[in-house]
């Protein structure tokens, strides 16, 4: 796989500085059932690396300090993660909000065939990733058969109360966008109008939103991109279409990134990247500083990838940022 650390190391981009944390992002470890041409963590079943239970305990212990809103877990499938279901359970203890990045299938699994209970059990919010609501382009960037098994999960997920179209319902479901090659989003509204109506009408599918993601220019997506001689019009698109304004919302102003060793990250792509939060001294900073409070007030690392969440509409977790 071709490295992209080199091409995007050297940047302009505008400094960033962050806010108060109100969102820990924690990747629980590398193994997942699939693999994904724009899995920007190089996940896979044949990955073995997994958070540990020392990490777990850490998390546990910050979330009963009280200052966090919400805990974001990815992978990898982080159900997969022997701890999973414990940390959920310890974050409901401690009122903080989960937020689920699953990719459906996982839920058919053998031995996780309640998991889908257990998220709704915990009114566990849930990302699911679909990057199309038609079999052909879905099977082709996640594999092939995919797309019925997404659809068998999101039917489970439908049967327990998650996407049911009343006001108030906590059991929040929300599909994923992901292009399928090196161009920006569509607009992220009427795009959900599209997975909407044809979801409903094809399957009888419901969700409550669609979030649009810009695909990263690093790691198995920037690998490919370089194969196909795409990567520096590729930046380029990116660069071209940067918003300033979208500079006051990118995610990295409120959330840390934690990887499946402990490492802080300023977000997830820094990760995948390998370029974690350090002290003045240049030692890359754990859970354990962030628990005690000795988190520097830094500016964000930055790099040219960093165009891709200011591109167009923006992009971030949650989706477009306008």
């Amino acid at each position: 796989m071709h490295s992209v650390v080199q091409w995007l190391s050297h940047s302009h981009f505008p400094k960033i500085h962050r806010r108060a944390i109100e969102t820990l992002q924690v990747n629980l470890g590398y193994l997942c059932n699939q693999s994904c041409v724009h899995c920007h963590v190089n996940a896979g079943p044949n990955r073995t690396e997994q958070m540990s239970l020392e990490w777990i305990e850490c998390i546990e212990a910050m979330m009963q300090e009280g200052w966090l809103k919400a805990l974001d877990l990815t992978g990898g499938a982080p159900e997969m993660n022997p701890y999973f279901r414990r940390l959920v359970q310890s974050a409901k203890q401690s009122g903080v909000h989960v937020m689920d990045r699953c990719n459906l299938t996982i839920l058919l699994v053998p031995g996780y065939e309640d998991m889908a209970a257990f998220l709704a059990e915990h009114e566990v919010e849930i990302f699911a990733s679909l990057p199309c609501y038609l079999e052909d382009n879905v099977d082709k960037q996640r594999g092939q058969g995919v797309f019925e098994q997404s659809i068998k999960a999101l039917r489970r997920l439908n049967a327990l109360g998650y996407g049911a179209e009343i006001g108030d319902s906590p059991l929040k479901l929300n599909l994923v966008f992901n292009p399928q090659g090196p161009h920006l989003p569509p607009p992220q509204a009427p795009l959900e109008a599209d997975y909407k109506r044809e979801l409903a009408l094809r399957y009888g599918i419901h969700f409550d939103r669609l979030l649009t993601i810009t695909n990263m220019p690093i790691s198995r997506f920037g690998s490919t991109l370089v194969s196909k001689h795409q990567f520096d019009d590729y930046l380029t698109l990116l660069k071209n279409n940067h918003q300033e304004q979208n500079l006051q919302s990118v995610m990295c102003r409120t959330l840390i990134s934690v990887d499946h060793q402990g490492v802080l990250y300023d977000c997830d792509f820094n990760q995948q990247l390998g370029w974690p939060i350090r002290n003045d001294e240049g030692v890359a900073l754990t859970l354990s500083n962030l628990i005690a409070g000795a988190l520097p007030n830094h500016d964000i690392t930055v790099g040219e990838h960093c165009y891709g969440c200011t591109a167009g509409q923006g992009s971030s977790c949650a989706g477009a940022l306008v």
